[in-house]
């Protein structure tokens, strides 16, 4: 050991911590695929995971070690510089020591909740301490202990390890320091860039399979975690990922693609250009303007849903399906609340960045129909159990048409308060209680009701009805309360006043744990909407439909002529079969799928694949599609990151 501090000198510390830390890299891996060894065996993985990741651990800790290695060339000695250095040396090893532990061990239950490795969602939530701590309390205690206990141990292993990494070192000469220091910088620039090609390492390099959590694998938690974090500084593009498109032949695409005659998009020279959508709207219905009422259900997909064929968790939504206007083949347009509400409240369609709801330049003049609505008189809310500042939602409501904020604070002492506020009960009490007032003062009214009580830790109060399996706290009980307060209101709803004046809608945001081996997986998109009030027939309807033709739907409904620039379909009227399809964002994965069940996937630096879906067994087979269908597809993974860039989707006072 002496001989080898003696070679690597003031090195010593720093290659050893770069030794150790791969070394736990790599035994997390192999622990983390064995846990999933058999999606490691479909894919053939175990070269892949375990070469691709060991570029990424060698990435990982020269960007983690290169700075210490420099100054250490340079100052350290056996001198008050060189000791002092030692201390801040000691420390910068101790840090990088519980970073690399505690991902690993966080991982676990990260990729239960979510099916990927930690990434921007963790950064995410950090955001939000008061919310995601009540909920990592209540839910998550275990996880808690292990991760205190783990990282109070790795801080006093570390602190002692690093002691003796900096005792007993060899220093060479004041004239070989430069040359120490020049060489381990190239060597640890050339270990992070783990490329000689234009762009360094990136997860797409090592990414090889369908699967996204296989390629995960092939990454480190830490790494995952802080790249996720560099990019949200520099939002995605669908340009910087995707084969490249003209921007006039997406136009040319997205136009040809709406079911809308040609002579009604805004032809005006000032904004032909500006807004190449802009269109006008014209209603189904012609009387008086109704109240628009979006129910939006947290985490509720159709695998809950017994008329969808999923389990018998959700009795009131099966009753509403025959009682209301069901959409048998709704597909949500991603995996988070936040593009839920970007596609039901916006129509914007899907991309690989953020929802348009946290993004800095769509907070305020970002096309709404709450605030198309709200130049039409209506009083425009959001009601919501918890604190509506969560991901941003408030900023961009009050900016975008929204003018008034029912969340949690604005609750008059609720029944049951859980991790995320006051309960669905709380929620939809606190809704009819608006829509009777303001329909006694003859205010039309637009108001998103968002339901937070399926969601971990999955707390709800007692009620009666029969659980679904046992314990109390489980997903499946969660979805069944969920469903039991929606179909209590609806009961409600019935009898009020405001019932024939109001066009309801109830739809989820998302399935819960979108998971699989698909690189899109179709069936956990897949989502319960049904439209109901006064005027609504029952109908099932069995066409093709995505969450972004829900608003154009919903103003027809409501007799809401406008001009505005969504791209969704007016499901009121006939949609020819070759313009249904449903936009699928998982991550930075594109999905388009067609009516007849054609689906092109478009991926980060992977390019793009065409399958065919078997909605019956939830697969996908390699099947070629045609060159027609496809250059749709990537005109619209490309659409919402033009629109947004260009200014497309603003909205316009003269235009309303």
């Amino acid at each position: 050991m002496y001989r080898i501090k003696a070679l690597l000198g003031p090195l010593y510390p720093i290659i050893s911590a770069a030794i150790v830390f791969i070394i736990l890299f790599t035994l997390s891996r192999f622990g983390l695929s064995l846990w999933q060894i058999e999606r490691v065996n479909d894919t053939h993985g175990w070269v892949n995971i375990f070469w691709g990741g060991l570029r990424v651990d060698v990435a990982s800790v020269c960007y983690l070690l290169v700075l210490p290695a420099l100054l250490s060339s340079i100052f350290s000695g056996d001198h008050v510089i060189g000791r002092f250095w030692h201390v801040i040396l000691r420390i910068w090893i101790t840090a990088g020591l519980w970073l690399v532990v505690y991902m690993e061990v966080a991982t676990v239950p990260f990729i239960q909740e979510y099916d990927l490795r930690p990434n921007r969602l963790f950064v995410e939530y950090l955001i939000y301490p008061k919310e995601v701590f009540g909920m990592l309390w209540t839910g998550y205690k275990l996880e808690l202990f292990i991760g205190l206990v783990t990282s109070v141990l790795t801080v006093f292993i570390g602190w002692r390890w690093s002691e003796k990494l900096v005792t007993n070192l060899s220093f060479p000469r004041w004239y070989w320091r430069p040359v120490i220091a020049v060489v381990a910088v190239a060597l640890g620039v050339m270990g992070a860039r783990s490329s000689f090609e234009h762009r360094p390492m990136n997860p797409a390099m090592v990414a090889f399979s369908s699967d996204p959590l296989m390629n995960d694998f092939a990454l480190n938690s830490s790494y995952s975690v802080i790249f996720a974090a560099k990019q949200m500084g520099s939002e995605a593009s669908a340009f910087q990922f995707y084969p490249k498109m003209a921007k006039e032949k997406i136009i040319e695409e997205v136009k040809d693609s709406m079911n809308v005659d040609p002579k009604d998009f805004v032809m005006e020279s000032s904004t032909e250009t500006s807004m190449p959508t802009l269109a006008r709207h014209q209603a189904q219905y012609q009387g008086k303007p109704k109240n628009i009422v979006i129910l939006l259900l947290e985490s509720h997909g159709a695998q809950f849903v017994k008329s969808l064929g999923g389990i018998d968790a959700s009795p009131n939504l099966d009753r509403l399906i025959n009682e209301g206007w069901a959409f048998t083949r709704m597909y949500a347009t991603g995996t988070r609340s936040v593009r839920g509400i970007e596609a039901v409240t916006t129509g914007f369609t899907p991309t690989p960045a953020r929802a348009v709801v946290k993004l800095g330049k769509s907070q305020t003049n970002f096309f709404t129909i709450a605030d198309l609505l709200k130049k039409r008189g209506y009083h425009t809310q959001f009601i919501y159990g918890g604190e509506s500042h969560f991901d941003n939602m408030k900023s961009f409501f009050l900016g975008n048409g929204f003018v008034d904020m029912q969340d949690f604070p604005t609750f008059e002492s609720p029944e049951f308060v859980g991790s995320w506020g006051a309960s669905d009960s709380d929620l939809y009490k606190k809704a009819d209680q608006q829509f009777t007032r303001l329909d006694a003062q003859n205010k039309p009214f637009f108001s998103l009701v968002f339901s937070s009580s399926n969601h971990t830790p999955f707390e709800f109060p007692d009620r009666p009805f029969e659980l679904y399996n046992q314990p109390k706290n489980t997903l499946e009980n969660a979805v069944k309360y969920a469903d039991y307060a929606l179909g209590e209101f609806v009961k409600k709803a019935r009898q009020s006043a405001y019932w024939n004046d109001t066009i309801f809608v109830v739809v989820a945001d998302h399935d819960a744990r979108t998971s699989g081996n698909l690189p899109v997986p179709i069936g956990h998109f897949k989502i319960p909407a049904i439209i109901f009030g006064g005027g609504i027939e029952p109908r099932k309807d069995d066409r093709l439909v995505s969450q972004i033709d829900l608003p154009p739907t919903l103003l027809s409904l409501a007799g809401i002529n406008s001009i505005n620039p969504m791209v969704g379909n007016d499901m009121t009227k006939e949609v020819p079969a070759d313009k249904q399809r449903a936009l699928m964002q998982r991550d930075k994965n594109f999905g388009w799928m067609t009516a007849d069940n054609q689906v092109v996937v478009i991926r980060p630096e992977q390019g793009i694949t065409t399958y065919e879906y078997d909605p019956k067994n939830d697969t996908l087979t390699d099947h070629p599609v045609s060159e027609q269908i496809v250059d749709r597809a990537h005109a619209y993974a490309m659409w919402g990151s033009l629109a947004f860039k260009d200014n497309y989707y603003q909205a316009q006072d003269h235009y309303q």
